[in-house]
């Protein structure tokens, strides 16, 4: 049940915006009854962010820290992955509602994000430098978000990137933002 209350939270903030979530809608989506939705959440938000939580993947790079090339193209491709599916279109909803942003952006990224590991491939990035594979002090905050801005960039013109775009943004961005070559991978 809690699946489908998730599921019909994420389709109702993509038809109605942020501003117009109800728990009646999302009881209506979901076959539920606005009573069952208010003993667990107190409000349309917090269903949203629960939902929005449970969906969103986190990067679990390789445990020997031995394929950090392989590592970060996999978390663009879990990102491409979750930017594409219900929870991932709703997020670019509510982020692109000026409305919705100022309302949950906030929440999302404290009770979202963060508690899932942040972006994709800082996860990947934090994994190998706690490793000693190259300093700390190069993880500034524009290193950590290069493949995610450039992923949403190629989202947003139009196309979905392609495992080749993937290979060639950690390649010809993230790689060389810590020092280091492609071919030393």
């Amino acid at each position: 049940m809690t699946n489908a209350i998730h599921a019909a939270a994420l389709e109702e903030v993509l038809e109605v915006g942020v501003g117009r979530l109800t728990m009646e809608g999302i009881g209506r989506r979901a076959a539920t009854a606005r009573t069952t939705l208010y003993r667990r959440w107190s409000d349309p938000i917090e269903v949203l962010l629960d939902a929005l939580y449970h969906a969103h993947p986190v990067e679990e790079p390789t445990p020997g820290a031995d394929d950090l090339r392989g590592d970060l193209i996999r978390s663009l491709q879990l990102m491409r992955a979750w930017m594409l599916s219900p929870a991932g279109r709703a997020v670019a909803a509510i982020l692109t509602d000026p409305l919705g942003a100022a309302q949950i952006s906030e929440a999302l990224f404290e009770n979202v994000f963060a508690r899932r590991g942040g972006t994709f491939t800082s996860t990947v990035l934090q994994h190998y430098a706690d490793r000693g594979h190259f300093s700390a002090t190069l993880l500034t905050p524009v290193v950590a978000d290069i493949g995610e801005a450039l992923v949403t960039k190629r989202l947003l013109d139009g196309t979905p990137p392609s495992d080749a775009d993937l290979a060639d943004i950690v390649d010809q961005a993230i790689l060389p933002a810590i020092g280091l070559a492609a071919h030393h991978m």
